[in-house]
């Protein structure tokens, strides 16, 4: 191929990764513990830091001969019942009872007055 039609070429893929990559979410330092061993590329030779964090990939150059742009680890997540009741979102109705709530996937707690006794979980990054 001509050297022109190869830049050319790079320049479009270029802004079409970049097209794709916007409003990706910023991986967590826990998703990007990632081995080097087990690194899978997420850039192209000459990526930025900012380019690819900005496409929801890891960045760390500290390492010669493995990939600097790199796909994260999945996100970990777990179910928490919500300790404020102030946060409490109303998953049951008065008079609700725990295991009826319980059936539903919810948390219970019957206290205090005034607030859901019976309301969702919450979602929470997994620590690393």
């Amino acid at each position: 191929m001509d050297l022109k039609l190869i830049c050319v070429l790079s320049v479009v893929f270029v802004a079409a990764l970049s097209t794709l990559a916007e409003g990706k979410e910023v991986p967590s330092k826990c998703q990007c513990k990632v081995p080097p061993r087990e690194r899978k590329n997420c850039g192209y030779p000459g990526i930025t830091e900012e380019e690819c964090r900005n496409a929801g990939c890891c960045f760390n150059n500290s390492i010669r001969n493995k990939p600097w742009c790199f796909a994260p680890k999945e996100k970990k997540v777990r179910r928490v019942c919500p300790d404020g009741a102030h946060i409490r979102v109303n998953c049951g109705f008065p008079g609700i009872t725990r295991n009826e709530c319980e059936r539903k996937g919810c948390c219970f707690r019957p206290h205090p007055a005034g607030v859901p006794w019976c309301f969702y979980h919450r979602t929470v990054e997994a620590v690393c």
